[in-house]
């Protein structure tokens, strides 16, 4: 098989949950410990960091491995889901796995994955952590996929356990409370290893208190320990509250949300160098200020044009796009264009509540299973005061969002991953 052949068998032989949703999900390690053991447990061959979190983990682990690259440490990344091509998910200082590699791992175990039928999120952290340790990186920051109990990264145990944050999302999953689902992400939690949440919350805080305290691991909440300011475009003045003045931070990241996330990187630094990493402030500022340039993350309030201003971002449940309706309503435009379309398992009412009414609505679905008829998504708009046209793809549109925008408008892609995906 080539690159193509190899990608079209994954994706229509395997499960994958980004696009067909509950029915892909596992509630078991099983498949994963079957893996990790024929491949000789690759994940024990490095060191690895792991981070969890409803929203913000992305950015987090991006950042992470771009501090980890301005060290000199060899970095694997493993993040998802993926938005233009599948090795985005697995990368080396930067550099997405190459094609050749994809097609013979599939190609070498395609009778493994017959026998166990391995879901493709299952399937490809074997992959990441295989390649990981063929390429004898230093360190590997592993994202969470899903929850993080039962997630199938959850066999690592790596130097820090990071938790962004909790907020409603994939409640069939993982419960419908603040509470389950902080017990859910908890599951990260390992026995004497340091844990950094990034933002304390009185809702769940005490999920994770009580998790550290079962399992003797070291606590800390970001927001108790850093103070943290937004001055301008992606900069902050930044001072951990008893002793570090860290003074002015870049973030190449330019969404305002990621004064949420900056502290929780930054209070991940620190286990790292009493466990010996040479991570200095200069690695720091450098990683944040560069982690684009570094790591290629996109899709995070990423600017597509200037005039009329288009931006995309990824941010697809209630907090994620409240953080995105905070910053529109900053910005400077005549009239606001707005691309969106959702997936069916979000809280899609609650959601378009909170979207502004001003705006021009562009209906649309991604090109997967998941994804919510654009006929639907209009008709619950409209009863939440929202106004617009439908539209069949994406690229229709976001075509005619562009053909309808002055130079002094702002257009703005989002409400699902999977359509800034597909502008990209």
């Amino acid at each position: 098989m080539n690159y193509q052949e190899t990608l079209q068998w994954l994706f229509s032989q395997l499960p994958m949950y980004q696009r067909e949703g509950q029915a892909a999900y596992k509630a078991n390690l099983d498949n994963t410990l079957r893996l990790d053991e024929h491949f000789h447990h690759p994940h024990r061959q490095f060191k690895t960091i792991h981070v969890a979190g409803t929203n913000g983990k992305g950015s987090v682990s991006h950042m992470l491995a771009s501090i980890l690259q301005e060290a000199g440490y060899k970095t694997g990344l493993y993040t998802s889901p993926h938005l233009k091509d599948f090795r985005e998910r697995i990368k080396v200082n930067g550099e997405m796995i190459s094609e050749q590699y994809v097609v013979d791992f599939v190609e070498k175990n395609q009778a493994l994955f017959a026998e166990i039928h391995p879901s493709f999120f299952e399937m490809t952290v074997a992959m990441a952590f295989k390649y990981f340790a063929d390429r004898q990186v230093d360190i590997a920051v592993i994202e969470v996929g899903l929850g993080g109990r039962l997630d199938s990264t959850n066999i690592i145990t790596p130097l820090v356990s990071v938790i962004t944050n909790i907020s409603f999302d994939h409640m069939a999953l993982l419960g419908d409370t603040l509470e389950k689902i902080a017990g859910e992400k908890a599951g990260i939690i390992k026995p004497g290893i340091p844990a950094v949440i990034g933002i304390r919350d009185k809702a769940y805080d005490f999920v994770f208190e009580r998790k550290a305290a079962e399992v003797h691991a070291p606590l800390e909440f970001a927001t108790d320990e850093w103070l943290i300011a937004h001055k301008a475009n992606g900069t902050y003045d930044v001072a951990r509250r008893d002793w570090w003045a860290f003074g002015d931070l870049e973030c190449e990241l330019k969404g305002d949300y990621q004064q949420k996330n900056i502290p929780a990187v930054l209070e991940a630094i620190l286990p790292l160098r009493k466990q010996g990493l040479h991570l200095t402030d200069e690695h720091i500022r450098a990683g944040i200020a560069h982690v684009i340039r570094n790591t290629g993350l996109l899709g995070r309030w990423q600017t597509l044009a200037t005039q009329p201003l288009t931006v995309c971002d990824t941010g697809h449940n209630i907090d994620g796009l409240s953080e995105i309706v905070k910053q529109l309503s900053h910005c400077h435009y005549k009239r606001l264009h707005f691309v969106i379309g959702m997936v069916n398992d979000k809280d899609i009412d609650h959601i378009l509540r909170i979207l502004p009414q001003d705006a021009i609505y562009y209906f649309t679905k991604a090109s997967i299973p998941r994804a919510l008829n654009e006929q639907i998504l209009a008709a619950k708009a409209r009863e939440a005061g929202l106004h617009g046209e439908c539209y069949p793809t994406v690229a229709a549109a976001y075509a005619a969002a562009q053909s309808q925008a002055s130079a002094n408008d702002m257009i703005y892609i989002g409400g699902s991953t999977f359509i800034v995906a597909e502008v990209l």
